[in-house]
């Protein structure tokens, strides 16, 4: 029985997941820089709810550049999703009801229609827009206590975006409850295809084009809406050959449709079929070296949780995820995090204790995985939503990362690894600087090159540029300055 209960879950994630942390690297301007940046704007005052995406969405329609010798405009909503996590939630999808009703008594030029193959294939208008918990002054570190609303009008004639409109809103009354197939899914599911998305509503004015990849997938996409609509109104065989069409056309090999081909293998009791989908799902990651399984846990224990409906599954999943990784040779990383619920000395020794649990439970599956394998814990100090719910909408922020390392041969003696207090030295297959807290030397020159970029844009204030950086940055450990400075350049 799939997990489809909310608790206290921590993720696997082979990789970086979607790292918005705060690591407190600080910047500094070179020796003789005079940089003096002018005061940052007050930020916009969010507004209630319903309120706040009134105004986006006559903001976005209001606005509209259309090309006049149009008289109907087919409008198509590419279901709206969390900036951060890509999940749908009941939030989102209010919003989009709400946009719907504003269309068809306001805006009579825009014919709504849905969002199908052969919707998109005639090359319609096409509504996308996020929902992202943000601190409202633009502190990386501060409570998010606002959510900044973001809509985009995409013309799939032009490959233009003809509108934007964007507000923020209170939290209160706000439920961001993932929707069953992101509640029920085993992955966290984001991608390229859902980077792409957010790129093109967040990362855009009007004018600029459509981002290439969002485009090139927009009718697989299609199919895998259509799927996850399938599967929420519980039809699962209808959802499982939606997501084997989705997954045979190009750019169809999204975590998305494995992950639907396994949760519909999964609740049609078809259980061969479904741990090889699971398998898939694992080979998938390996490669892209970034994945996020879910696990539920007793809170403030390293045990899972005891109810059978939820954590059955679990025995399953790690006997396939040391299996691949020992197939694939792979050396990994796991790195426990926790919300930021309680102390942070009591979250810093739960996160590794729940990591060195899982790497237990791996090396007793294939003892093969005993040299290859490493335990840390960061607590809250790596939060991706930050919102401090302790529910199904910001279960990422209790995860455990696995981080694909590059291995030493076989007959290579093991080197002497930098000393880490929160990681047990006894892996001598992985590559020292790997385990170390410093960064491999690619990535080293990856974040000088991002300082230095950083430091110019402090001076240049540069919106576009600014937001083009956000979604260009190679090194994670800046992205909160990167969010501070965008805030204070545009601070919509």
């Amino acid at each position: 029985m799939l997990a489809r209960s909310v608790g206290h879950a921590l993720y696997l994630s082979l990789g970086v997941v979607l790292a918005v942390a705060a690591y407190g690297t600080t910047v500094s301007l070179a020796a003789g820089t005079a940089a003096t940046s002018p005061p940052a704007a007050a930020p916009p005052s969010p507004a209630a709810f319903e309120t706040a995406l009134l105004k986006a969405a006559n903001d976005l329609f209001a606005k509209a550049n259309l090309d006049n010798a149009r008289q109907k405009v087919v409008l198509v909503i590419d279901p709206l999703i969390d900036g951060i996590t890509g999940a749908q939630s009941n939030a989102t999808q209010l919003m989009e009801k709400r946009i719907v009703d504003l269309v068809r008594t306001s805006y009579p030029r825009f014919e709504v229609g849905l969002f199908s193959w052969d919707a998109v294939s005639k090359s319609p208008v096409v509504l996308i827009g996020t929902f992202t918990a943000i601190n409202n002054a633009g502190l990386a570190d501060g409570p998010r206590d606002a959510y900044r609303i973001c809509l985009a009008l995409a013309d799939l004639q032009t490959r233009r975006i003809i509108s934007k409109g964007v507000a923020r809103a209170l939290p209160e009354g706000i439920n961001v409850t993932p929707t069953a197939f992101y509640a029920d899914s085993p992955v966290f599911a984001r991608d390229a295809s859902t980077d792409a998305y957010i790129k093109s509503c967040q990362g855009t004015r009007p004018g600029d084009a459509i981002d290439q990849t969002y485009s090139d997938r927009i009718l697989v996409g299609s199919l895998i809406t259509d799927g996850i609509n399938a599967y929420n109104a519980k039809r699962y065989k209808d959802a499982l050959e939606l997501y084997k069409s989705a997954l045979r056309l190009p750019g169809g090999e999204q975590l998305r449709v494995l992950n639907g081909i396994y949760l519909s293998y999964d609740a049609l009791h078809r259980r061969n079929e479904a741990v090889e989908a699971f398998a898939r799902v694992i080979d998938y990651g390996l490669r892209a070296e970034k994945l996020a399984i879910k696990f539920l846990f007793q809170p403030g224990s390293m045990q899972f949780v005891r109810d059978q409906r939820v954590s059955a599954p679990y025995d399953g999943w790690l006997e396939k995820i040391a299996e691949r990784a020992v197939a694939k040779r792979a050396c990994l990383e796991i790195v426990g995090h926790t919300s930021a619920t309680g102390l942070p000395i009591i979250n810093d020794r739960l996160s590794l204790l729940r990591a060195e649990y899982v790497e237990e439970r791996l090396e007793a599956a294939a003892p093969d995985l005993h040299a290859r394998l490493i335990a840390a814990g960061r607590g809250s100090r790596e939060m991706i939503v930050g919102t401090g719910r302790d529910d199904a909408s910001d279960a990422v922020d209790r995860r455990v990362e696995f981080k694909v390392l590059r291995c030493l041969p076989d007959n290579a003696p093991g080197p002497e690894a930098e000393p880490r207090p929160d990681v047990e030295q006894k892996q001598p297959q992985v590559v020292a600087q790997q385990v170390t807290s410093a960064l491999p030397m690619s990535q080293e020159d990856i974040c000088k090159r991002d300082t230095a970029r950083l430091a110019r844009l402090r001076i240049s204030q540069g919106r576009d540029e600014v937001i083009l950086f956000e979604h260009e940055l190679g090194c994670e450990n800046l992205r909160p300055q990167v969010l501070r400075l965008r805030e204070s350049v545009d601070p919509q």
